[in-house]
């Protein structure tokens, strides 16, 4: 059923762009020395972003890694820099889709991705 979500949520659901703009995110933050651990995050979060079913985004810390010095500084820049205005883009387009009824389940992929805007460093994708 994972497979056949990730499917149509990558046709159809937004997959697609929502993964083109990770990657075109972590491509931007790359450019700068200082940015290449939020470069790092968001092609991790391009990965889940493109097929999200099947998967769960953690802290690093529940699947035993230490947590690195400054994530969450790091991470509340992030918010004022970027992640809120990334998180409401996700929660209008999960809205939208959440007016069909086909679309609820890619209006709770985006409304997933909208909390991963808040702090995008330290966290690891597991799969379920």
């Amino acid at each position: 059923m994972a497979l056949l979500l990730n499917i149509l949520w990558f046709i159809f659901g937004g997959g697609f762009v929502a993964w083109l703009l990770w990657i075109l995110t972590g491509g931007l933050l790359f450019i700068t020395v200082v940015g290449i651990p939020f470069g790092w995050a968001a092609f991790r979060i391009a990965g889940f972003a493109a097929f999200p079913f099947g998967k769960d985004l953690v802290d690093a810390r529940v699947v035993g890694e230490e947590r690195v010095a400054g994530t969450g500084l790091a991470n509340f820049l992030w918010i004022i820099l970027a992640g809120i205005w990334l998180a409401i883009s996700h929660i209008l387009a999960g809205a939208s889709l959440c007016l069909t009824i086909i679309g609820i389940p890619f209006g709770f992929a985006h409304f997933r991705l909208a909390m991963v805007c808040f702090a995008p460093l330290g966290k690891r994708v597991v799969y379920h």
